[in-house]
């Protein structure tokens, strides 16, 4: 005996309970013939098994089913009856039982909150209840529900499945409306969980029933219209459905994109109330479509029955024929029971639903190949084995057969099929009725990469368009930009923020900046990193190449001077104040020229070391031979004074060591900077933004400070012993140039260190190339130019007569 709780009617009467008296049964409002047609498949399949030889020989399936309205209360009190063996059954079946009335198993209920009512005060008895619609995914709990068992996917799947249908056309900004049910509320949780995952974002939830006053409702349309979103996801029943497109009829809300689950999206009876082309271009997952041969026909031989027999029998038959048994005016047609079904188009007589009734015949058939190998069925069935509930439950559980149509049948450990479903479209034919048109499959067994495919079928969408609507609540940031919550909104809302300078996005939608490695720098459009131009003082630019003329024409200058000073080197002005030293400091002055190349150019280990280094040497080298010369202009002034004789102490191998002396401490300065932290090649980011600074890094400032501060210190010295040796009386004093050149050579040098300083990139380099050249030029010009132009165009000047002419004091 099998048991069946299904819907005959949709919709139930609401009373207001007083308490003052027992409560009247449940009336039922609203028939519904797909129950009807349930029904009808279940009794199909209950025939088929009966009449075949090779499952349960001589077992005969009976059946007991009960009309649950839809209603919780109603369905938890017919599975108690069915749990108990009551007799008292909606449609009784003709053949007489020998066994208990105790059913072995339970075909239904339609909808998931029923079914979870009915599974769970049945469970503890272990009968087997198997669904042929009920999708919640909270079923395949089997800690709550261990008897449940259902031949149509969980929603687990489907809500995933509509998500990343959803994602794949772009929509991030969607509405969704659920029927307030377990069905509803659990399918879009598990969506909403999913969409989240996806980075698709719920503008408004809401949820009805079809029993909720009008003013609910209303509520939901003026949430619709107050929207944004383009999109809305329904996962509703087409009971719910019906509703809901009623209303929205009536406020005249189309130009919604649909995304339809099982419930509603292949409901024949939906798309027939599409009359304002609210749902026109509806997309969403079914059942695959199935046949099941001779199902149509049994299903539509509906046998008419005397009005007495059955009164929900007659009130289906009045509705599908619009006849009374009985009439009560004279306009309305009598029935007669011989009307002839072929001359009606309806709901009954709709076979969108075959998937579902296919359900349906799947359910009665676990169940008979249960029983076939419990009672051990060959030739014939072993009767005498007493059916244990838990044994039925177990069996069905771990059963596996395939249908007469080739469907393979089994139920996975949480009593669930496998998850296949197609994606369906809605199209109007040229007819204008609504085609349900496969664009595509989804099948939940493979990656989750290759699950959803989309066949190169052309879409249809709202108002009959054929481009993919938008439905996003900002626009997509470009590349280049990041994604910036609007406060007080989901994640779906942004504004689109620039990249800074130095960042970059590359991708649509970026939700960060990415910032450029030090040696690259954002382009224009902030979606790229482009290497940032190296900058260092170069032979090739105007700077570098005026610089390095100077260097070498002072370089020149001072080996023309040499050249004169060695063609005139007997001469009186040559060998006044040491020629030694003379030659010495143009040798050295030329060095200093010549240092200053080595600032010029893509800096270099070597070149890092040798210009601070050459530098730092060549200029002690100079300032201690001119050092050399003033005391020189001092020693001799001071030996023609009576009872002094200095320059027996201060002779020609005095200056020379004075002057190695000198240059000796800044070689070991030197030598101490290079072996403890020497100048290195240096890549400056932080200059410029979008420039290299290719430079040297001084390596130990102090060894820098230190080998600048010794020049100081020595020029220094030279300037006040030249200030002091200045009045000295003698016709070519030098000590005046001396202090002159000084002058200019500390100021330079002063005024060197805050424009060094200052100075960016590569003008810091430019700077300290100007302080050697002016300084060098300075030394140059001040000691040695005044003794060339006696030399070329006042010779008659240069006589040791002339040059001694003012000895005398005065």
């Amino acid at each position: 005996m099998l048991g069946g709780i299904l819907s005959f009617h949709s919709s139930w009467k609401n009373r207001e309970e007083t308490y003052t008296h027992r409560p009247l049964p449940l009336e039922c409002t609203s028939l519904n013939f797909r129950g009807f047609q349930f029904a009808q498949a279940m009794l199909f399949a209950i025939e088929e098994i009966n009449n075949n030889t090779n499952l349960l020989p001589g077992i005969s399936l009976g059946y007991k089913i009960y009309d649950a309205c839809g209603s919780i209360a109603r369905s938890v009190r017919a599975a108690l009856a069915l749990a108990n063996g009551n007799d008292v059954v909606s449609a009784p079946s003709a053949t007489p039982c020998t066994k208990p009335a105790q059913v072995q198993a339970i075909m239904g209920e339609t909808s998931s909150s029923p079914c979870m009512a009915i599974a769970t005060v049945i469970g503890p008895f272990h009968i087997p209840l198997i669904s042929h619609y009920a999708t919640c995914a909270c079923l395949s709990d089997k800690t709550k529900y261990p008897s449940f068992l259902r031949t149509i996917p969980s929603d687990y799947y489907q809500s995933r499945a509509l998500a990343q249908l959803v994602k794949h056309f772009g929509w991030s900004w969607v509405g969704a409306i659920r029927t307030n049910d377990d069905y509803g509320n659990s399918g879009m949780a598990t969506f909403t969980e999913s969409a989240r995952q996806l980075g698709i974002c719920l503008e408004y939830s809401v949820s009805f029933f079809r029993t909720d006053p009008p003013d609910k409702i209303l509520k939901i349309i003026n949430v619709i219209k107050a929207s944004t979103s383009k999109v809305i996801i329904a996962f509703l029943s087409p009971s719910d459905m019906g509703v809901l497109i009623h209303e929205m009829s009536n406020h005249n809300l189309t130009g919604y994109q649909w995304v339809g689950s099982e419930g509603w999206i292949s409901d024949s009876q939906t798309a027939e109330m599409n009359g304002h082309h609210i749902l026109d271009g509806a997309i969403g997952l079914s059942i695959p479509k199935a046949h099941v041969r001779g199902m149509r026909e049994f299903i539509l031989n509906v046998k008419p029955l005397n009005s007495s027999g059955n009164e929900m029998f007659t009130e289906f038959w009045e509705a599908l024929f619009s006849c009374k048994f009985k009439r009560s005016t004279a306009n309305q047609r009598e029935c007669t029971g011989g009307e002839d079904l072929t001359q009606v188009h309806n709901s009954f007589t709709d076979m969108s639903l075959m998937p579902i009734f296919n359900n349906v015949y799947k359910g009665v058939y676990a169940v008979a190949h249960a029983l076939h190998s419990i009672l051990g069925c060959n030739e014939t069935c072993n009767d005498k084995v007493q059916l244990n509930p838990l044994t039925i439950l177990q069996r069905i559980g771990s059963i596996q057969f395939k249908t007469k149509e080739g469907d393979k049948v089994y139920f996975n450990e949480d009593g669930d099929p496998a998850a296949e479903y197609e994606i369906i479209n809605w199209q109007r034919a040229e007819s204008g009725l609504v085609e349900f048109v496969t664009v595509g499959l989804y099948d939940a067994s493979l990656p989750t990469d290759k699950q959803l495919n989309l066949h190169n079928t052309s879409l249809i969408w709202a108002q009959n368009s054929k481009q993919v609507p938008v439905s996003v609540c900002s626009e997509n940031c470009p590349p280049g930009a990041r994604k910036v919550l609007q406060k007080g909104k989901p994640v779906c809302c942004f504004d689109c923020i620039r990249c800074a300078e130095g960042e970059i996005s590359n991708v649509a939608d970026s939700v960060s900046c990415v910032r450029c490695h030090p040696e690259f720098w954002s382009n224009e459009g902030r979606d790229a990193c482009v290497k940032k131009e190296a900058e260092f003082l170069s032979y090739e630019e105007i700077m570098g190449a005026l610089l390095t003329t100077a260097c070498l024409f002072g370089t020149c200058m001072t080996a023309v001077v040499a050249l004169i000073f060695f063609r005139n080197r007997k001469t009186p002005i040559v060998r006044a104040n040491n020629s030694e030293l003379s030659f010495l400091l143009l040798f050295s002055l030329t060095l200093c020229f010549l240092c200053s190349l080595s600032f010029i150019g893509r800096p270099s280990e070597w070149s890092c070391m040798l210009r601070h280094t050459a530098f730092g040497i060549t200029f002690v080298l100079c300032i201690s031979c001119v050092l050399g010369k003033t005391m020189v202009v001092l020693m001799a002034f001071r030996a023609r004074l009576p009872g002094r004789n200095g320059m027996k102490w201060f002779g020609p191998a005095q200056q020379r060591l004075s002057v190695l002396g000198f240059t000796l401490i800044q070689v070991i300065i030197c030598i101490l900077w290079l072996t403890i932290s020497p100048p290195f090649p240096f890549k400056n980011f932080k200059e410029f933004k979008n420039k290299i600074i290719l430079e040297c890094a001084l390596g130990s400032v102090v060894g820098f400070w230190a080998a600048l501060g010794y020049i100081g210190i020595l020029a220094i010295l030279c300037f006040i012993l030249a200030f002091l040796a200045r009045k000295l009386p003698d016709n070519f004093n030098e000590a005046k140039f001396i202090t002159f050149s000084m002058l200019i050579f500390c100021a330079v040098w002063i005024t060197f260190i805050p424009a060094y300083v200052s100075s960016p990139g590569k003008f810091s380099v430019a700077v300290e190339i100007f302080a050697i050249l002016a300084s060098s030029f300075g030394l140059l010009i001040c000691i040695f130019i005044p003794k060339c132009y006696i030399i070329l165009y006042k010779p008659e000047k240069n006589t040791k007569k002339n040059i001694m002419g003012k000895v005398a004091l005065k």
